[in-house]
């Protein structure tokens, strides 16, 4: 008895937290709250279940408070329903069936007139208030409909992200869902508009202008300028340009089929390997004629500095280059953009404005690739060093739990904190890093420390060197978008301000 008791029990618990259920507002319904009070009403009156079965009852209570309401009659709670079967007849079956019909009444209504011509009489504000009209009849019908369109309206207003998940989205905007443009964007991009159509930019203008971050129609030519890739002055970029992709296609002619020899087999292969791991959740990357391109650059960089070779980790470093100056194309999100619907000459220009911009970048950082990697080694033991000094319960913390720095900060060295944040806000990041002396190189130890210090308390509440680990491997920034990094980028300048032009103030 109590075996078959036990089954019944793991049987009806089959729903446990993190199970896939339908959800409320997408697909399915919630329960009619008028049927709900009903049902909790009556089943109160039911007779109670034995008291031996107290824990499987209150169980079900969470249960039926918790899951969705088209699982009353599923299968696997047959055993569920089958013991309450006196509570269930209880329901009205008439409210139940008329409700039933007017639904589907409704839902045949808007998939046979699923946009109606505007009306003065027949639009529904999106507050779900109805409009006053002359019509009795039409003011009845507008009613019926605002209460079927309510979930319908609610779930539009958020954003519509149906083919990629979140951490994939590429589009810089705010996470919150800010409006695309404010007034002071407009004035900022008009402000950009003016220093780079001058006919010798700003430079430095230009880096203060940069570093709260660059409007997405003015980026990449932007990030030509701060990168060093293009000159200053106007007359010389065109021809800057042709030259230097001229250069690049030269060296894959030179040097590109020299990966199958026997002495670079080994570099083009891990690269061959590394690239369809880079950003697997966004389609972009996933396209073969991408991965031929990034394997061009990757392999041409890794025979140009024979010092370090590639190093796993390079890969994610061309991706932002790439995303940006393929934006200058391309109108729409560029996440799930087709790149053979572009002209061989447009794609020839990305390839080429990614490699020179990437081979810029990895010139300030080339020791954190080079043998042993001795630029990550100092970097990761200048963070121990920092957070020691600003946050040291923390710093005890992992002290306590034999927790080393190396063991999640040599990810955040060697990938620019690109495997710990979206896309998008690595995008935002390099704004900033761009328009800092040393930004790749210096800078990005107090966005280090400030991005650590910011999962301070979720830190502290682990206690133990696994979960510690998990969560510094795993930090959940998905949700992430221009605040979050703005205020992560305040924080790392405060903590230049106060300890880089005074080393002694972290060394005890």
């Amino acid at each position: 008895m109590a075996a078959e008791s036990g089954r019944h029990f793991w049987k009806r618990s089959a729903k446990l937290p993190g199970s896939i259920q339908p959800v409320y507002g997408a697909q399915h319904p919630p329960l009619d709250p008028r049927l709900t009070k009903n049902f909790i009403k009556d089943r109160s009156k039911a007779n109670a279940l034995p008291v031996k079965s107290k824990k499987a009852s209150s169980f079900h209570e969470f249960a039926r408070n918790t899951s969705d309401a088209w699982d009353i009659g599923d299968d696997e709670d047959e055993d569920f329903s089958s013991s309450s079967s006196s509570s269930l007849q209880t329901l009205n079956s008439k409210v139940a069936k008329a409700t039933a019909a007017q639904v589907l009444e409704n839902h045949s209504k808007l998939r046979a007139k699923p946009e109606r011509a505007p009306s003065a009489f027949s639009d529904v504000p999106t507050n779900c208030k109805v409009i006053k009209s002359s019509s009795e009849a039409q003011l009845s019908r507008t009613a019926e409909e605002a209460c079927v369109r309510t979930p319908l309206q609610k779930q539009q207003s958020l954003p519509l992200r149906p083919v990629i998940p979140l951490v994939a989205r590429i589009s810089d905007q705010n996470a919150s869902g800010a409006p695309p443009m404010t007034v002071r964007e407009k004035t900022r991009l008009e402000k950009f508009r003016q220093l780079l159509s001058s006919h010798n930019t700003d430079l430095d203008e230009l880096r203060k202008c940069s570093w709260p971050g660059v409007p997405r129609e003015v980026r990449p030519v932007t990030w030509r300028l701060l990168s060093g890739y293009l000159p200053a002055n106007m007359e010389r970029r065109k021809l800057t340009l042709q030259r230097k992709r001229e250069e690049y296609f030269g060296f894959i002619q030179q040097y590109y089929d020299s990966r199958n020899e026997e002495h670079h087999q080994d570099t083009y292969r891990q690269i061959h390997i590394d690239i369809p791991r880079t950003n697997p959740l966004i389609p972009l990357f996933q396209q073969p004629l991408v991965q031929e391109i990034f394997e061009r650059i990757l392999f041409i960089w890794a025979i140009r500095h024979p010092a370090s070779g590639y190093v796993q980790g390079i890969n994610d470093l061309v991706t932002p280059f790439f995303v940006v100056f393929l934006s200058e194309y391309v109108e729409e999100d560029v996440e799930n953009f087709d790149v053979t619907n572009l002209s061989q000459d447009v794609l020839r220009s990305i390839e080429a404005d990614s490699f020179w911009c990437m081979s810029k970048l990895l010139d300030g950082i080339q020791d954190n690739y080079t043998f042993a990697q001795p630029g990550i080694q100092k970097k990761v033991k200048a963070l121990e060093e920092l957070v020691s000094r600003i946050d040291e319960q923390v710093h005890n913390h992992f002290r306590k739990y034999e927790v080393e720095y190396l063991q999640f900060a040599f990810r955040w060295m060697n990938n620019l904190l690109m495997r710990e944040l979206p896309l998008r806000c690595t995008i935002r990041l390099w704004d900033t890093y761009q328009s800092e002396p040393e930004g790749f190189s210096h800078f990005h130890l107090y966005v280090c420390a400030a991005f650590l210090i910011k999962w301070r308390k979720e830190i502290l509440d682990e206690e133990d060197f696994q979960g510690l680990l998990m969560l510094l491997q795993n930090l959940p920034t998905i949700h992430w978008g221009n605040e979050e990094i703005g205020l992560l980028l305040a924080e790392a300048y405060r903590l230049k301000y106060m300890f880089a032009d005074a080393p002694n103030h972290y060394r005890r």
